[in-house]
């Protein structure tokens, strides 16, 4: 688990355990004695995620990063915290609070999930994925951008994560672009002088430079905005750049057609796409992936591994996982929450609402990409959230969780199909 950590506190007691924990699990951990001293050391070379002492300022130190334009996440942590101190820090920005002394478990659970790594994704023998697997890591060596293709929840950061430590270089670096405003962004990838705007108060080090000499992974590279695709495709053509690795749920030629994405930018990936398969066809790894999430999560509980009901395997085996392995693993979760005696069942293989799931057949007939070159972007975003809502069995919170879009968003969308005469799947 590649990430760089940032911890603000004190270098011993509870937050040097936490600091070697993470180095255990793969992290390169940075400590920082002050919020201040923290943020000196962010501007020169950035983080993947950020913990910090619930005793700090925690909301003096978020409207510093807020005003210096960081999007890094942040953790809050403490000993013994009272409940409004970390309440006041997550209401303040942080992602979430977590105890200290910390638990090995808790602690790589919180880095994978705020790094939105799947720990388990790499498990597995479908073809597919492991000829996908072993190509990314046979062009990793290369200095050479590398595009990840795939589903969203299908493995695609993980996969990212292989590869960097298949390449050899030192350093691992994510940029987040979907959902990060543009001026955010901007100096997320290629920093800022002093005095550049309001709160540029020191000079900041983008991920261009802090990742030089490692790897630069752009996640969701689609959403990337029109005026910094030029930026980044003259920054990846400069001769001390990092080695990039982006991913992608969406077919870019589509974009480029569109006028969206610059044909020049796509091009430069023309040396390497690692295309994952969804998950629904990757035949026995589900079980294999299902079992390793059971095993996990109930360690994290403190109970012993967990045996799971054929019924329950067969259940798994057939429901459509529109959502992928991401939603495989939190499945599992609730799973474990769910079977405290250790016995997993089909009645605890439920949605993030709490309704069962139900088997689905095999997809067939589905509308390949090419289909839909000729249709509107409208059209298109239409199609794929009732294609979602559909697969989620009509289940609101599940079908936006997958399209990585808020509820009120979802219903919002909804709304307006009804109003237009548009079928929509009765609620579940």
């Amino acid at each position: 688990m590649q990430i760089r950590l940032m911890i603000v506190g004190s270098s011993g007691g509870a937050f040097g355990e936490a600091a070697q924990m993470a180095r255990d699990l793969g992290a390169e951990v940075m400590l920082a004695h002050t919020p201040v001293a923290a943020l000196e050391q962010l501007r020169e070379t950035g983080a993947g995620l950020v913990m910090i002492d619930v005793e700090s300022d925690v909301a003096a130190f978020m409207k510093d990063l807020q005003a210096e334009r960081f999007a890094v996440p942040v953790l809050a942590c403490g000993i013994d915290a009272p409940a409004d101190r970390a309440v006041a820090a997550v209401r303040a920005g942080a992602k979430d609070y977590i105890p200290l002394p910390p638990d090995r478990d808790l602690i790589a659970a919180a880095i994978a999930q705020l790094a939105q790594i799947d720990t388990g994704s790499l498990i597995g023998d479908d073809p597919a994925f492991l000829r996908a697997l072993d190509f990314a890591r046979a062009m990793a060596p290369a200095h050479a951008p590398i595009l990840i293709t795939g589903e969203r929840g299908s493995g695609k950061e993980r996969v990212a994560h292989a590869t960097h430590a298949a390449s050899g270089r030192h350093g691992f670096i994510t940029v987040e672009c979907a959902g990060v405003a543009p001026n955010v962004l901007e100096s997320e990838l290629f920093g800022h002088e002093v005095g550049a705007f309001d709160g540029a108060r020191a000079t900041r080090r983008g991920a261009f430079v802090t990742a030089r000499g490692g790897t630069l992974f752009l996640r969701d590279i689609d959403r990337l905005p029109a005026p910094l695709q030029l930026r980044v495709l003259e920054a990846m053509a400069e001769a001390d750049a990092p080695n990039v690795i982006a991913s992608t749920t969406r077919d870019l030629t589509l974009f480029v057609e569109a006028g969206a994405f610059r044909s020049d930018l796509l091009a430069r990936f023309a040396l390497a796409t690692v295309a994952l398969p969804p998950l629904r066809n990757r035949g026995g790894d589900i079980r294999l992936l299902a079992a390793s999430f059971a095993i996990r999560f109930a360690a994290m509980q403190g109970q012993p591994s967990p045996l799971i009901d054929p019924a329950a395997e067969r259940l798994l085996a057939h429901y459509d996982w529109p959502g992928n392995i991401a939603e495989l693993q939190d499945a599992m979760h609730r799973a474990v929450l769910l079977a405290p005696d250790g016995y997993i069942g089909p009645e605890a293989i439920v949605l993030a609402d709490g309704s069962r799931i139900t088997a689905t057949a095999p997809a067939t007939g589905r509308p390949v990409i090419a289909s839909l070159v000729g249709q509107t972007v409208e059209e298109v975003e239409r199609a794929l959230i009732l294609e979602t809502l559909e697969r989620c069995q009509g289940n609101r919170t599940s079908a936006s969780q997958i399209l990585g879009i808020s509820v009120r968003t979802m219903r919002n969308k909804l709304k307006a199909f009804v109003e237009a005469g548009i079928a929509v799947a009765p609620a579940a």
